[in-house]
């Protein structure tokens, strides 16, 4: 496919097509294609934790494209459901990411030295309130996955709620509802 060939929805839906069925080129060309809204994506799920990660845009997007290059998943079939994947995999990302700088802090290779530095412990503060957040969204996802999946689409890939509805294959109604539960129940798991 030429850069020309490149009209939109239907171009991601067939790339997406392509590279599910094992076309890796066609991955490449899908990734190429979406590039600068996997930065914006990126740029928007780092706004509150890139201090934290020491991830930049750059660096998530390329870290995304090499757990999306292999892209199997059967779900994801259209520009839509390929973002709020993308949303997962990029909180994924970022929760790998603390917790192994965590380790690190805690023994890793590193030689062992206290702070007393006040931002010290906010810093600390601000990666167990990421980590609290991701286990009281997999605690979510046992209860109500579909509530997950709107909480990952809507605030980690800044979907709105008739593209999240478009995804799911369900009402606008439905999301919101889905989103005020979820909202209830992660601030109830995170107090």
């Amino acid at each position: 496919m030429t850069e020309e060939s490149f009209t939109g929805e239907g171009t991601v839906t067939r790339l997406l097509a392509v590279a599910r069925a094992g076309g890796q080129e066609a991955g490449r060309e899908l990734y190429t294609f979406l590039y600068q809204d996997l930065r914006r994506l990126a740029r928007s799920r780092l706004r509150s934790s890139a201090p934290l990660t020491l991830l930049d845009t750059t660096a998530l997007v390329h870290e995304s494209f090499l757990r999306l290059v292999n892209l199997n998943q059967s779900h994801v079939n259209d520009r839509l459901s390929f973002f709020g994947y993308a949303a997962c995999v990029m909180r994924s990302i970022v929760i790998d990411f603390v917790r192994k700088k965590r380790t690190e802090r805690r023994g890793g290779n590193l030689t062992f030295v206290t702070l007393t530095d006040a931002h010290a412990d906010s810093i600390a503060q601000q990666e167990d309130d990421i980590i609290r957040v991701s286990e009281a969204l997999d605690e979510l996802a046992k209860i109500d996955p579909r509530a997950t999946q709107v909480v990952e689409m809507r605030y980690f890939a800044g979907m709105t709620e008739q593209e999240v509805a478009s995804v799911l294959g369900v009402t606008d109604r439905t999301v919101r509802r889905d989103w005020e539960k979820a909202k209830l129940l992660l601030k109830v798991a995170l107090t």
